[in-house]
This record gives C-alpha cells, structure tokens and sequence, in this order.
C-alpha cells in the first residue's frame, strides 16, 4: 500500500498574546488527500493557527515545514481582493496556466482578423485540454451567484468578495487548500453545491467551520484543539462526537481515581513525617503532580438559567395578508399566519427573497406594503439582528451586562449577578474585565446574544445566531434553546442547528412564503422526490414501455400496494392540510367559547391525522433511496 505524501508538517509551534496563551507545542501533519478540519472553543487561537499554517503570521516557537514548491491557497474570513478589478479580471489574474490561456483565446476571438494570434492560442488551448475547464469554471461562478463578470470588486458586498475569493481558489487548483468558515456568506444551496464538489474533489483541505454537517460530509480527519491539548480523529463528525463523548468518560473516571488520591496524600502530607527517607522524599516530589491531575477540571458549561420570561397571553401574533416589494421585485404576498404558543420556527430561501424583511416587518422596523401585524399585548420580542454588538470605546464585558442591571431576575424570586450570568455564557471572571474590542467575533456574538437573552423575551427571533460560532458554544445554545418555554424563529443557514431546534419552516421563494411541516432535513428529502420524479417524466416522454417499467421497479423498489398506498398518502395529506388551513381561518372570526372548543378539537385531530399519515409517508419513502 504506498504511504500518503505529507505536504506540511507543524512542528512544536506555540503562539501567545501577552500573557494569553493560545497554544503551545502543537504538532501534526497534513497528508496529501487527506480532508482535515480543525474544532476548538472561539478564542483559543483557530485563526491565529491558520495564519501560521498559511505563511501570514510567525509562530513564537517551533516551524511549520513545507514539501517544496507546495502550492497552497487560503481563504480568510476577510478576503483581501484588489478592488480596481472586475469579478472577471480578477479570475484571470490569478497565476494559472490554464486560466491564462482561456483570457488569451478569449481577447483573441474578439480581433478574429489576426489568424496567426488566434491559431497561437487555440493550438495552447488544445495543449493544455482547456476547454472542458472553461466550462468549469463558468459553473462554478454560476454556482456561486457570480454571474455578472463585469462588476468591480469594489461594488461587490462583503458576501459576493467572500464567494469571489472561494471560487479564484477553487479555480487555481492548489496542492493544499486552506478554508476559514467556508460556509459563511453561502445559501443554503450553494453550501450543497461545495459539500458535493469538495467530498468529490481530490484537492486536500485543511479547514475551520462550524457547519457540522458540512464537517461530517466532507471531512475524513478531524484534530481538536482542547485546554491547549491536541487530539486527532481518524473519521468525520459523527465519529468525532462518539470518539469524543469516549475521551470525555474515561477522562472523568481518570480524574475522580485522581482525586481520591489527592486526599489520601493530602492527609499524609499534613502529617509531616518527620523521616525523611528516600522514598518519602519521592512521595512528597510526586504530591505536586498528584494535586495538578485532581484540580485540572474541565471548564465545560451549560446554560441553565430559568429566565422570568412574562406569560405568553391566548393571542401571540397575528399576520393577516402581509406583501411587501421593493419597485418591480415582488417578495412575498397575501402572507396569513397566526402564530401559537411554543412555535419553533425556520425560515429558508435563498439571498434577496426576503427573510431579513420579513423579520423587520414583525419587529416593527418595517411596515408591510399591505395588510397588518397583530401584536399580543403580552408579548415581548427579543430580536437578534445580524449586525451584531456596538459596545461604548474601552467598554469592558461585565459593562455591557450592568446596563441592564447588576442582578437579572429568576424563577422562584431567585436572581443572579451579572458575573454569574456572564460565567453561565462561557466568560470567565478574568474574560468579563477584558475589553469587548479584544474578543473575537464568535465571543462577540456570544455577548451580544446573552444582551438580547437577558431581556427576558417570550418570542425570541434569532438571524444567523450560528455564524462565528464554534462548534462547543452552538451545542451550549441548542441546548438553552431547546429548553426555551416561549415562541422561537430562526434563521441560519446551519442545517445541523435547524434540525435540531425547529418543527416547521418557512420557505421563502417564488414571491411567495411556504409553510412546511417538517425540518430542513425532511424538506430536502421531499425536494429530492420532486427533482426524481420529473426527471422520470421527463426520461419517460423519450422511453420505451418496457424501459418505463424497468425503470419504476429499479428507482421506487415499491411493491404495487405499497406504490398505491405512497400516492393515497399524498393526496391524503395535500386534503388534510386544505382542511387544516380552511379551520385555522375560522379562529379569525369572532367565535362563541362552544365554537373555540369544537374547532380545536377538530384542529388537533387533523394535526394528529396528518402526522400519523406524514410519518408513514416517510416510511415508505425511505425504501425508494435504499
């Protein structure tokens, strides 16, 4: 079996900021092929380590050695691009030889009177196989909505750069291909789209990302980066998670032995044996060691806080017939919605179809073009915007909490301080008298997300709460959230997050909002079938009845009862669904309570009706992609 090629090797680097120090003797190597990613707590140095890796920054101690002439490419969360070009110009200058020969036939076609030049460049064009990946390259731009070559970079939005440098990386075709939260700036569709072309590509990755299912899709080796200590996993996600929870178990059995020992040599200690033999003196020089194994506890959390969220009243809110354009592009139309209590909900679409509008227009920021927004008088919204904290010049962490108050009110008549809260949120006493200048993004996000918490909302609107992120605070806040007795809306373009926490979605599209009974999970399943059926419709106008029939028996792998009972199920569900939305509006009339009883009883009977048939829908159609 031939041994994988090593293209870089981390020897002994170590990388401190004054007195904080992010890592230190970190070693381990990048294999050709290999698709690593990189999981560690925000703040403990994942950028500073890719700079190192990537030639950016200097590491304090140790190298990072290089298989010569390695080609390697970086995407930092903030690209630098030179703004006088356009998205074209700035594909072409990248030192590609291909790409080169691409330009040059291109600029030759447009002066077909020169022969001699344009026979030059085709017969390069040939040599070099380029025409394939010039349509590639197209794809690829497409793929990443850049599909206007002669815009200047300097009008492009923070996104579009971030897409620009992704696709000019992709296209040069490094050796080793350095990604920093890849998936940020991306719709859901384009995430897919790299998850497929990455997996399938033969470039080797070394990345950061919080997306866990892109990490469980695409990579095949992950290293943690945990109190300064560097663990490797030979396997994606899921095998992480698994190995992990393993380490985590035999590390706390290994500390509870510790700690027994600790006070059995405590109490020997405190003794002082006045013999100084030579194997009490070995005893006493190993107490030190005994008593740092005990004390080194995990700094995990969890967010536990039974916040004194106010009631939520009979009437949550209300959207009767919402629209809203902007000059000829149509959002969405004639939205109706009442929400319930204990909603969880996604939203997803594409960029530009409206969702941030969406969010503005219940929060009040925005009026509707049409129609109107029924607010409950108990209701009280906390909004968590994309544009994040603007913390006051030299404001420290625990400042931004006191502007709410020094003690937050619990359950019970409990309260807790504005430093336990903090603690709660992951900022040690030390972190809370940091300047909020000095945290990182995702530590930024956290505050901020604790400032909207804090507030004690009962409708609760996260917009991209996952972005910056890592992958330990995403599971201390799916936890809280799951927890969260009040109404949630989500928007994130974290797929792993979504499934966890939502029961139905929002699909924002087609000037139109959909509301899908499932998660984001069961809505690409269904939108696969839909992709499946109408290429077999589309296959069968061309096919023969015989190729027809083989085609059904090898692509549904249903019996015919079953075949019978799948499309029964659809109508079933398509009526059930009708009769649901028809009872729904009677709630908007004014109703007797005889009449209020009668109709939700008839409601949940209908929900139930539809769950049962949904999920043996799904039963059966899981037997078609087996």
């Amino acid at each position: 079996m031939e041994t994988p090629s090593a293209l870089l090797s981390v020897e002994q680097i170590s990388k401190s900021y004054g007195t904080l120090v992010l890592f230190s003797d970190l070693s381990f190597g990048i294999n050709q092929g290999q698709k690593m990613a990189l999981i560690a707590k925000n703040g403990s140095g994942k950028t500073s380590l890719l700079n190192i890796i990537a030639g950016f920054d200097e590491p304090d101690s140790g190298q990072v050695v290089k298989r010569k002439d390695l080609k390697l490419g970086y995407l930092s969360q903030e690209p630098q691009l030179d703004q006088s070009l356009t998205v074209e110009e700035s594909i072409f200058a990248a030192e590609n030889p291909t790409l080169k020969a691409i330009d040059a036939y291109n600029k030759a076609l447009k002066n077909p009177d020169n022969a001699e030049a344009m026979q030059k460049t085709f017969d390069k064009m040939e040599a070099l196989q380029a025409w394939d990946f010039e349509t590639d390259y197209k794809q690829i731009l497409s793929k990443l909505k850049l599909d206007n070559l002669d815009q200047k970079i300097s009008d492009l939005s923070g996104g579009q750069r971030k897409r620009l440098a992704l696709a000019n990386l992709i296209l040069n075709q490094p050796d080793l291909l350095i990604l920093d939260e890849p998936t940020n700036h991306l719709d859901l569709e384009m995430i897919e789209w790299l998850e497929d072309y990455l997996k399938s590509s033969s470039l080797t990755l070394f990345m950061v990302t919080h997306d866990r299912y892109f990490l469980d899709r695409v990579c095949n080796h992950i290293i943690e980066l945990d109190q300064q200590q560097l663990y490797p996993y030979k396997g994606n996600y899921a095998y992480y998670v698994e190995h992990r929870a393993n380490r985590m178990e035999t590390e706390a059995t290994n500390l509870a032995k510790a700690k027994q020992l600790y006070k059995s040599e405590l109490e020997w200690m405190r003794r002082q044996p006045k013999a100084r033999t030579t194997k009490s003196k070995s005893r006493i020089e190993n107490f030190q060691d005994i008593k740092d194994r005990a004390t080194n506890c995990r700094k995990d959390h969890k967010v536990n806080l039974e916040i004194n969220m106010e009631r939520l009243g009979s009437k949550v809110i209300e959207l009767h017939k919402i629209s809203k354009a902007y000059d000829d592009k149509v959002l969405f139309q004639n939205f109706d919605y009442v929400f319930k209590r204990g909603e969880r909900i996604g939203i997803i679409g594409k960029n530009g179809t409206g969702k941030s509008t969406f969010l503005n227009i219940l929060t009040g920021k925005n009026n509707p073009d049409s129609g109107k927004v029924v607010i409950g008088e108990t209701i009280k919204i906390g909004y968590y915007t994309q544009s994040g904290i603007k913390p006051k010049p030299q404001q420290k962490v625990i400042d931004v909490i006191r502007e709410y108050g020094d003690y937050i009110p619990l359950k019970k008549g409990r309260k807790i301080s504005a430093q336990q809260l903090l603690e709660q949120f992951l900022f040690d006493r030390k972190k809370q008298y940091d300047f909020v200048e000095k945290l990182s993004g995702g530590e930024k996000k956290r505050l901020y997300l604790c400032t909207v918490l804090i507030q004690n909302p009962n409708f609760l609107i996260l917009d991209e709460p996952t972005n910056d992120l890592d992958i330990i605070t995403l599971n201390v806040l799916e936890q809280f959230l799951l927890d969260y007795p009040g109404c949630l809306i989500v928007v994130s373009h974290d797929r792993y997050f979504m499934d966890k926490i939502v029961d139905h979605l929002f699909v924002f599209g087609d000037k139109k909002i959909t509301d899908f009974p499932g998660n984001y999970s069961d809505y690409r399943a269904i939108k696969q079938l839909e992709q499946n059926e109408k290429y077999a419709q589309s296959n069968e106008k061309t096919s023969t009845p015989a190729e027809v029939t083989l085609k059904a028996s090898t692509t549904s792998k249903l019996s015919y009862q079953e075949q019978k009972e799948y499309k029964r199920l659809e109508s079933d569900i398509k009526k059930l669904e009708r009769e649901k939305e028809q009872l729904e509006a009677k709630f908007l009339n004014d109703l007797s309570p005889e009449e209020i009883k009668e109709n939700s009883i008839k409601l949940q009977d209908i929900s139930d009706k539809i769950d049962q048939k949904t999920e043996k829908w799904f039963e059966i159609s899981m037997k078609i992609d087996a």
